[in-house]
């Protein structure tokens, strides 16, 4: 999986893993926040939640124009020294007022301007490590292996945005309101790592700072040069793509809406035994070694290689024996802390995935990447009908009005959080087959000249699916089964659409 990458897939990968550690940290808890602090209901917090997703996902539009003309380094770097006062912003804590709403959307914008200036030319940059012939076939391997490094940032982020808001109101007696702040503190410091990060190790990729040409050593040859009607088919083939993209990110980024709202109002708040296990991002952390111990014990070709993956698997199980037997009696199980399992089964499976595919071309039946994007939207579809059956008998939420006269959400019922885990393993081998893959799509298909702005409509396609997730949230308050079976719908549909023009997608491809 790591072999033969470029040094510069590294230093990318690890300076957007300190930029998304701080995001989901910030996001884990943001609508909460909105509910505590402000007193929003569901409906307004789930609705400024996609919006500011959308305004994320849409500004690399912008940020990718820029970049196609001034330089992807340059953009990365003015982003992220904009998204961090953003989050300094977010960290001040100014009360429920009027000014404090302002300076929320204040930051609000700046995070989503500062995103759309570093996201989009960051991923640019990796593809353009791959336009030199010697990593070519190495580019959905190492998109998948940036993507796994996006989620170890994102997968110990709610972990910390908890913890650091029980210190805060433990040591230093600030309510619950306030200690959200605290969390947003912790992205600050992350993006402070971030960039650290990205100039410490700039020389490994420097090269892919001002487009193809360059990436590819200064050999124009490198670059195939497309005709006029090449180039607009090749727009189009993308466009169509962000088409069925909208509604997979519509339906996948419920994990910080409906999915939240689902384990706040009828998930079990505490566990015991082996299950609570899966609430301790160490037990999790564990577990990845465990697996990539197993992978390393069946794909070693020496025997010092096994002897390591053995030393390793011993470890991980000695570690996870001792774990449990120093369980407490019980665990509490708050509803930000499912929102690890999405990372920590990215990171867990990503070289599962590799191998699988990797095996699959040796003998000429790795599926294209259009095929895998619509077997995602697929597996998104079973997600949600394994949720929905979960749901069965469930009441519809409900609200009660508290003293000050805020509506506030009734605990309807304790389900067992196997349901949701489950939940979230089923949308990350939907996120695996489309997520990275669909990135690594744009960077080998979008026209040369239009690479910035091409990766830029990626996220525009995410941030009007991020809209979208409002959708579902408005609709708390009806049955599960209404609010889950529209998802099934409409993963079904982005489906049935790619299968649809897979010819003309697979024949741009080539």
């Amino acid at each position: 999986m790591f072999e033969g990458q470029p040094k510069g897939l590294y230093a990318l990968a690890l300076a957007n893993t300190g930029e998304r550690f701080g995001y989901y940290t910030m996001l884990a808890v943001f609508v909460m926040f909105l509910q505590a602090n402000f007193g929003f209901s569901s409906a307004l917090a789930g609705s400024i939640y996609s919006a500011f997703l959308g305004f994320v996902y849409f500004m690399p539009l912008f940020g990718g124009m820029a970049a196609d003309k001034f330089g992807y380094g340059k953009m990365v770097t003015i982003g992220i020294t904009i998204m961090f006062l953003g989050y300094v912003v977010l960290a001040l804590p100014l009360g429920a007022n009027n000014v404090a709403v302002g300076a929320m959307v204040m930051a609000l914008v700046l995070i989503s301007l500062g995103t759309g200036l570093f996201k989009g030319n960051l991923q640019v940059m990796v593809g353009n490590l791959y336009d030199e012939p010697k990593y070519a076939a190495k580019r959905d391997a190492g998109f998948s292996v940036f993507y796994m490094a996006i989620n170890v940032g994102a997968m110990f982020a709610p972990t910390a945005a908890i913890e650091i808001m029980k210190w805060a109101q433990s040591s230093l007696g600030v309510s619950e309101a306030d200690s959200y702040h605290f969390a947003f503190g912790v992205a600050c410091l992350s993006l402070i790592v971030s960039i650290a990060i990205y100039y410490a190790f700039r020389s490994t990729f420097s090269h892919t700072d001002r487009g193809k040409v360059a990436a590819a050593g200064g050999d124009a040859a490198n670059v195939k040069e497309l005709t006029p009607a090449e180039t607009k088919e090749r727009i189009v083939a993308l466009c169509l793509v962000f088409a069925v993209v909208i509604f997979f990110w519509m339906a996948f980024h419920q994990n910080g809406s409906t999915l939240t709202f689902f384990a706040r109002d009828y998930t079990a708040t505490s566990s015991t035994g082996i299950e609570s296990m899966a609430f301790d991002v160490v037990n999790l952390v564990l577990a990845i070694f465990l697996v990539y111990g197993l992978f390393g014990l069946f794909q070693s070709a020496t025997g010092k290689g096994k002897a390591i993956s053995g030393a390793v698997i011993l470890a991980a199980v000695a570690g996870l024996a001792y774990k449990y037997t120093t369980l407490p009696a019980t665990t509490e199980v708050n509803a930000p802390i499912f929102q690890q399992f999405n990372a920590c089964f990215v990171v867990a499976l990503t070289p599962v995935s590799i191998a699988i595919f990797g095996a699959l071309a040796k003998k000429g039946k790795e599926p294209s990447a259009p095929m895998k994007i619509g077997l995602g939207m697929l597996v998104a579809a079973v997600a949600y009908l394994l949720l929905t059956i979960g749901s069965l008998g469930l009441p519809a939420p409900e609200f009660v009005e508290n003293a000050e006269g805020v509506m506030e959400p009734v605990h309807m019922a304790n389900v067992s959080p196997n349901w949701l885990i489950s939940t979230y393993l089923i949308l990350t081998f939907a996120e695996l087959l489309l997520s990275p893959i669909g990135i690594s799509f744009v960077t080998k298909v979008a026209p040369p000249k239009y690479a910035g702005m091409m990766m830029g409509g990626w996220f525009v396609a995410t941030a009007v699916g991020n809209f979208l997730v409002a959708i579902p949230a408005l609709m708390w308050g009806a049955s599960l089964t209404v609010v889950w079976g529209v998802l099934i719908g409409i993963c079904l549909l982005a489906a049935l659409f790619i299968f649809v023009i897979l010819k003309r997608l697979e024949k741009v491809s080539k």
